[in-house]
């Protein structure tokens, strides 16, 4: 034990260490919250449920906080890729599939940040910084995703305006979202949600089943000339807009915030006829 480290733990970030240090220093909490965070069941590694005690070795073994990867990199690293169909989103696949950790550089070591499924195309972000994983993949934070769809049929106003106030799924009404028809048949619906494939089955609840989906944007980040497939770093700007975006009050939960959301948001979208942007998508 040395005065640098009272914990006794080892100096370097090497080998395994305690789970609530490995947290704190991913910037994610303190110590004291980070244990308060395992006692609550709401840390894995590898997949398992920790409890106070468990070590985990950065370097090799993947940390989880609500489902959402924790990492430690020599370097913090923030990928924008452009999510090709047939590729799944996730660090490994064991049928052999494709990843989208294959598209970008193996070192360092990063993840995506939420999914998008194996049709849908769009942005994605990939990177090794816990805390900004958690923030933007935490429903609380509220961060928007904007999608464009092309869809069966063209979608009534009355529809367009049950996506805006909410949709009732299987799990339930969605959360008030934008939606607009830039040209028949091609819906632009922004969420916050991160429901598993919300957007296909929101459309599908109202009579327009998707057949094109792509994301377009993550929060106040788009780039529409990316090509499919591609793949570029976060510029200093667009980190610090993104860290903005995560910084904010939590999403509207009770329901006279969600009808108020509703209400600005279909303000918002009305009389919009935005064209020419391929379809987005989850």
């Amino acid at each position: 034990m040395t005065p640098e480290d009272p914990g006794g733990e080892p100096h370097q970030d090497e080998g395994p260490q305690r789970v609530q240090k490995v947290l704190a220093r991913a910037g994610v909490a303190s110590r004291r919250v980070a244990e308060n965070l395992i006692e609550a069941g709401r840390v894995k590694v590898d997949g398992k449920v920790v409890v106070l005690g468990n070590r985990v070795d950065p370097a090799t073994q993947l940390l989880e906080l609500d489902g959402a990867p924790i990492a430690l990199a020599p370097g913090l690293v923030h990928y924008l890729l452009n999510k090709p169909t047939g590729v799944i989103s996730t660090a490994s696949d064991t049928h052999g599939r494709r990843t989208v950790v294959d598209l970008v550089p193996d070192e360092p070591r990063v993840f995506p940040v939420g999914r998008l499924d194996g049709e849908t195309e769009g942005l994605l972000l990939l990177t090794n910084n816990g805390e900004l994983t958690h923030r933007l993949t935490h429903p609380s934070y509220g961060v928007e995703k904007e999608y464009l769809a092309e869809v069966a049929g063209t979608v009534s106003s009355g529809n367009l305006r049950r996506l805006r106030e909410g949709v009732e799924l299987d799990d339930g009404i969605t959360s008030p979202a934008k939606a607009s028809q830039p040209s028949p048949g091609m819906v632009r619906l922004t969420i916050h949600e991160g429901r598993n494939r919300q957007v296909r089955r929101m459309l599908e609840a109202v009579g327009h089943p998707v057949r094109r989906l792509v994301r377009t944007r993550i929060g106040p980040i788009s780039d529409r000339n990316l090509a499919p497939g591609g793949w570029r770093h976060l510029s200093d700007d667009e980190l610090r807009r993104l860290e903005r975006a995560v910084s904010g009050n939590p999403a509207p939960q009770t329901r006279a915030e969600r009808r108020a959301a509703a209400a600005e948001a279909g303000q918002a979208e009305a009389g919009q006829a935005e064209a020419g942007q391929a379809p987005d998508g989850q």
